[in-house]
């Protein structure tokens, strides 16, 4: 049996993943702050060991390292490691005692999309403080695999969605008010002309990946893999789906964005920047040839289940039954 210990467990990808460990026969730890309960609940959460610790605050007084080394793992998945500092401990801490270290990424670490879909292979080019971090996590990691042996891999998702959060709607921010003006047939002002781009995934997906880099270690080892769905959506085409769901015809229009930023507050435009000036499209070859990754849901498929569950709570309209 695999001794496995998640870290960050109880959020959105945990709740895929965590099910997905026990059912596959590993013994499951989940570090966590113990603050919150599980995203998703589920019964394979009774089969799992919590242990309650404070990231933040042990790695400041450098003992995180060595908490995580006497829970004795043989795997590690990191699904909330953000800043260099953070990963550079857990190396330090657990080189040579662990057959493998996986964590979780995001597909801005390439910046701007140059060449689509873009490919891991591709030069990094990132901007903003969350890419850049991540980008020198990556780099960092990478590096300690080809130099030093340390056995990690790396998955990077596009923008996670599913049931339990809102999606990235067709405006590239979380505003609600996007998809009730599309089931109410109203015009929908999006910036530009409507094509840069959005790359969701199912957190189903997302933790099919990290089980799919354990079966296939071997290949594994040493590599970064995008964890997308299997094609991005542009703005427009994205909102006009949405607006078929509620049986509706998009009533479309487009603003340059200096004067579509002044149609919406100024989170929603910093949020809609950080997605078009980014516009992911992310191949997903790589996983699907070495890992043997096979997304279940299309970007759209998985917008519409989340979709359906911010209407079974109320917070959007019903969606037509007869939509895909």
């Amino acid at each position: 049996m695999t001794r496995v210990v998640v870290l960050g467990g109880t959020g959105h990808i945990g709740g895929y993943l965590i099910p997905r460990l026990v059912a596959a026969g590993h013994e499951v730890v989940v570090l966590s702050r113990g603050k919150a309960e599980p995203y998703r609940p589920h019964a394979a959460w009774r089969a799992v060991t919590a242990v309650s610790a404070d990231r933040d605050e042990e790695e400041r007084t450098g003992a995180f390292g060595a908490r995580l080394r006497q829970l004795a793992p043989d795997v590690v998945i990191d699904l909330i490691c953000f800043r260099p500092d953070s990963a550079r401990q857990l190396v330090e801490a657990l080189h040579g005692r662990i057959q493998h270290f996986l964590h979780c990424g995001t597909i801005w670490v390439h910046g701007a999309s140059t060449q689509v879909p873009a490919t891991e292979d591709l030069p990094r080019r990132p901007f903003g403080e969350y890419g850049v971090a991540k980008a020198e996590i990556e780099s960092y990691l990478l590096d300690q695999a080809r130099r030093h042996g340390f056995p990690v891999t790396l998955l990077h998702p596009g923008h996670i969605c599913g049931p339990g959060w809102p999606p990235v709607n067709p405006a590239g921010n979380l505003d609600l008010d996007v998809f009730r003006k599309l089931a109410a047939g109203e015009e929908l002002v999006l910036p530009n002309l409507g094509m840069e781009t959005l790359h969701h995934v199912h957190a189903d997906d997302v933790a099919q990946s990290f089980t799919a880099a354990m079966t296939h270690r071997s290949v594994a080892l040493g590599e970064s893999f995008h964890v997308v769905s299997p094609a991005a959506l542009t703005l427009r085409g994205y909102a006009e789906a949405v607006a078929g769901w509620y049986g509706q015809e998009a009533r479309l229009s487009y603003l340059g964005w200096e004067q579509w930023r002044e149609t919406v507050d100024a989170d929603s435009a910093a949020l809609t920047w950080d997605h078009i000036a980014h516009s992911p499209n992310a191949a997903v070859g790589k996983a699907r040839r070495l890992l043997e990754f096979q997304p279940r849901y299309s970007s759209l498929e998985a917008i519409h289940e989340a979709l359906e569950w911010l209407a079974a709570r109320g917070d959007l309209p019903a969606l037509n039954p007869h939509s895909p």
